[in-house]
């Protein structure tokens, strides 16, 4: 129980810290780097894929070794190739 508490008061206290960077330096004439570090900082944050999890874990998640063993075989499909224009089609 302590850890989600302890998550929720980083969360609110960031915030709080971000909001009053971004008051501080619409507001106030004076504002300076401090509170454009913060405000930058703290969008920074906000555009990071914070829900990302290991390739492995992932739903839908495909081996690297597949996609190693598909590269050294130099073709990874086994569909037919185009025909050139005018040539037609081969009898199946």
């Amino acid at each position: 129980m302590a850890r989600p508490i302890a998550r929720w008061g980083v969360a609110l206290g960031g915030s709080a810290l971000w909001w009053w960077a971004v008051v501080r330096l619409v507001c106030v004439p004076g504002a300076g780097a401090l509170e454009a570090a913060v405000a930058a900082g703290g969008w920074g944050l906000s555009v990071l894929p914070v829900h990302c999890e290991p390739k492995d874990q992932a739903d839908g998640a495909v081996d690297a070794k597949r996609w190693v063993r598909a590269w050294r075989v130099g073709r990874a499909t086994t569909a037919s190739p185009h025909h050139r224009s005018g040539a037609g089609s081969a009898p199946s």
